[in-house]
């Protein structure tokens, strides 16, 4: 029989008082509120990726733009480049529309329900940013959160279906008081203690309570449903060079990597496979094959190089300095490819 919600929320704040993980963005047990701006900020940045990933761009952010006044205020093209790498790039056009709201309302709203209403924020942001930003109660579900109770609640049902059950679950034992402590300590105990593989039951402050662990194969849970095969898709990417410049085209601002700058490529991002015809009349060299995965397929990109005398004709862009690459805050597919033309070099 799993502990009362009571018993187990005391004894995950009392081991978070000693184990809570020092980030950038947090405040330790104890401390004051941390910024709203800075929780805001770090969980867009952490969805889909690490702590160890987003360390670096939360503090090329913070001090670009310290304040969300700030943020709203920057140009778009500025926080696309800025967000190069950490992918979902929805996310960042998301930002500043965000920013701009939330200085128009003169501050982040307190609650849940009004965080929902602003651009870009889910149920699991809102729910986050209430929590440990302004001590409201809410229920905070992330991959951590839903592997910590499917062991301690054991449950069968497989990933994602179980969510609705995981969440009813989160919501029985998350405490009146200390909701934002209670939920950033399930995100530490998923990420240092009941880890994905091997997980460390000695050291589980819940281990008593834990039906995965009782079951005697805790590392079986959460059970997911098998995986879908990706699709590959085929496309190219055209590297053009002129005087120690390559030029870049900025993508329209929805869809895929709406927004960012880019190589021309042959529109492999529309749904279908591309092709290789070239975009100009000139010598084309093959420099190989890119890989890159994204959520729904994967994609085999063909790298083609040339050097021109004038602008590519019919292709809006600029001329970017080669050496400055690194700059252009190309999206990671990209720089995989920029990567290999200059491997080429």
């Amino acid at each position: 029989m799993t502990a009362s919600k009571d018993t187990i929320s005391t004894r995950l704040l009392e081991w978070y008082d000693t184990h809570a993980r020092e980030l950038p963005w947090r405040a330790q047990p104890g401390q004051p509120a941390p910024d709203p701006y800075r929780v805001w900020l770090s969980e867009v940045m952490l969805q889909q990726t690490t702590v160890a990933a987003v360390k670096p761009y939360f503090a090329r952010f913070t001090e670009r733009w310290p304040t969300v006044d700030d943020l709203a205020g920057a140009p778009e093209e500025d926080v696309m480049a800025a967000w190069a790498g950490l992918g979902y790039y929805s996310r960042a056009r998301n930002l500043v529309k965000c920013a701009a709201a939330v200085k128009e309302l003169g501050g982040f709203p307190e609650t849940e329900a009004e965080l929902l209403k602003l651009p870009g924020l889910g149920a699991y942001t809102a729910a986050a940013v209430a929590a440990i930003a302004f001590g409201q109660r809410a229920v905070v579900v992330d991959a951590n959160v839903e592997r910590v109770v499917s062991r301690l609640f054991a449950i069968e049902e497989p990933l994602p279906g179980s969510r609705k059950t995981i969440r009813i679950h989160t919501d029985a034992i998350t405490p009146d008081q200390y909701a934002g402590d209670f939920a950033q300590a399930m995100m530490d105990l998923g990420s240092g203690i009941c880890t994905s593989r091997d997980p460390k039951c000695f050291l589980c402050p819940l281990s008593d309570d834990c039906q995965a662990l009782i079951s005697d194969n805790p590392a079986r849970f959460p059970i997911k449903a098998p995986k879908k095969v990706r699709p590959v898709r085929q496309g190219t990417a055209y590297w053009i060079e002129r005087e120690g410049h390559v030029w870049l085209e900025k993508r329209q601002g929805t869809g895929m990597l709406g927004g960012m700058r880019s190589l021309p490529d042959d529109g492999w991002h529309s749904g279908g496979n591309g092709d290789t015809i070239a975009l100009i009349d000139s010598q084309w060299e093959q420099l190989g094959l890119v890989r890159h995965t994204f959520t729904h397929f994967s994609l085999e990109m063909l790298v083609l190089k040339t050097t021109v005398p004038t602008d590519p004709t019919e292709r809006a862009g600029q001329w970017w300095p080669i050496a400055e690459i690194d700059d252009a805050g190309l999206p990671t597919l990209f720089a995989k490819a920029a990567r290999l033309a200059l491997a080429q070099d």
